[in-house]
């Protein structure tokens, strides 16, 4: 049986909890990701099977649990296996953090059959759902495997809800530092929502200090 009590930080949990406001916080131990990240991979490479069960007994009780949950599809090696996990997981996902944990490599080995899983989870009624569908456009398909119609998807999304709003303003965000040509004017002409587009700014804001940083 796996459990995480070992990595409880009774300290961290409140911050954690403060990050995540809409998560009961009884249930965040306050587990560090990078100490669980460490631990999925060697759940998975010793303890695979056990690993699987885990996975396979959803609802978790923890709000680490569903992040252990996220880090661990993070291993999948196997595009169809990994696609499967993602789909099973995303319904339980109940915020950003967890949602935003998994970022599989595998899922970028086939992107015709991402792109189709793309867009079936960005039309989804469930809200981390449809956020992880825009995270994977964002990580996979501002590239080589870019598509206009893309932008369109994106910034087409009637949505008041906070935590996909900021989603949104992220992928505009870094869609106009790869591929300007194409997504500045989503800026400048006003396409976007006012909420997301004040949020796009903020991103880029961000992401031009970070590049500064990296710079000096």
């Amino acid at each position: 049986m796996i459990t995480i009590d070992h990595l409880a930080d009774p300290k961290n949990a409140a911050f954690v909890a403060r990050l995540v406001p809409g998560v009961d916080a009884s249930t965040i131990l306050g587990a560090r990701t990078p100490q669980l990240r460490a631990f999925a991979k060697t759940l998975w490479r010793t303890r695979n099977e056990e690993a699987r069960a885990f996975m396979a007994a959803t609802p978790h009780r923890l709000f680490d649990e569903n992040m252990l949950h996220g880090l661990l599809i993070t291993q999948e090696k196997d595009f169809a296996a990994c696609l499967a996990a993602v789909d099973d997981f995303l319904p339980y996902v109940d915020n950003w953090a967890v949602c935003d944990s998994m970022n599989p490599k595998a899922l970028g080995t086939d992107l015709s059959a991402l792109e189709a899983a793309a867009r079936r989870w960005i039309d989804s009624d469930h809200l981390y759902t449809r956020r992880f569908g825009i995270g994977v456009l964002m990580e996979h398909f501002l590239t080589g495997a870019f598509k206009e119609e893309f932008l369109e998807l994106v910034g087409g999304i009637d949505t008041e809800e906070y935590y996909l709003q900021m989603m949104i303003a992220w992928y505009f965000a870094t869609a106009i530092t790869k591929r300007p040509d194409d997504a500045l004017a989503w800026l400048v002409e006003d396409r976007l929502a006012a909420p997301i587009r004040r949020k796009a700014i903020d991103k880029l804001t961000q992401i031009g200090r970070a590049s500064c940083r990296e710079r000096v």
